[in-house]
């Protein structure tokens, strides 16, 4: 999984639902954003997209690509490509996004107030095969416990023992969520005209602007 300042992996992609085709490879000298939602993800709809969304409206015009990945790495009944069409298409909700935003009055007759105006895609999600995978468990370890080695023995035995038992019943691997390492949803992954990783940030209210603005000056 490549780390801040290493460079971006392409995206692994089942379809784009919105907007034209591309990819890391082809946005050299622009910066790009990637918002990494869920469709069943309450927060994602509630802070993510609308601020960036709103990232996108101010630089407008700058040398800036935005993008929705839509993944799936639980309820995977509900993050579905067929899901997120119906959102893109006709702003319809489902789940516990459906339940939240009708509790918070930011719906429209069961459909969600604003659109996403930049491209949107659906990560490639597949059947998992073979049980946990060779250094698999380690790759989760690096990723949530910075820490780790300097934890009791009897901690991180439990935490091995946790992750191992997750992963043995895991269901499906949404391989571009997977291949950044992100932590859940929503994310934003920030990447320089370079190609090169500058931020991969987990929830909302990031100041995404302040982020970018620089990277576009570069």
């Amino acid at each position: 999984m490549p780390a801040v300042n290493e460079p971006a992996p392409n995206l692994q992609v089942a379809e784009w639902v919105q907007g034209s085709p591309s990819n890391i490879d082809q946005e050299r000298g622009r910066v790009i954003l990637i918002e990494v939602f869920q469709v069943n993800c309450p927060g994602c709809f509630i802070g993510g997209l609308p601020e960036v969304i709103q990232t996108y409206m101010t630089f407008k015009g700058k040398p800036l690509t935005v993008w929705g990945l839509a993944t799936a790495f639980e309820d995977y009944h509900l993050n579905t490509l067929d899901n997120l069409k119906k959102l893109i298409d006709t702003g319809e909700v489902v789940g516990e996004t459906m339940a939240m935003l009708s509790e918070r009055d930011m719906l429209s007759m069961g459909r969600l107030q604003y659109f996403m105006p930049f491209p949107v895609a659906m990560d490639q999600v597949v059947k998992r095969s073979g049980g946990v995978k060779e250094g698999e468990v380690q790759r989760w370890i690096d990723r949530d416990f910075p820490d780790f080695k300097t934890m009791p023995e009897l901690h991180r035995n439990q935490i091995e023992v946790q992750i191992h038992e997750y992963l043995d019943k895991k269901e499906y691997d949404a391989l571009t969520f997977d291949q950044y390492g992100l932590r859940g949803t929503p994310s934003s992954i920030i990447i320089d005209k370079r190609g090169i990783v500058r931020h991969k940030l987990f929830g909302s209210n990031l100041e995404l602007e302040k982020l970018i603005e620089p990277l576009l000056n570069e």
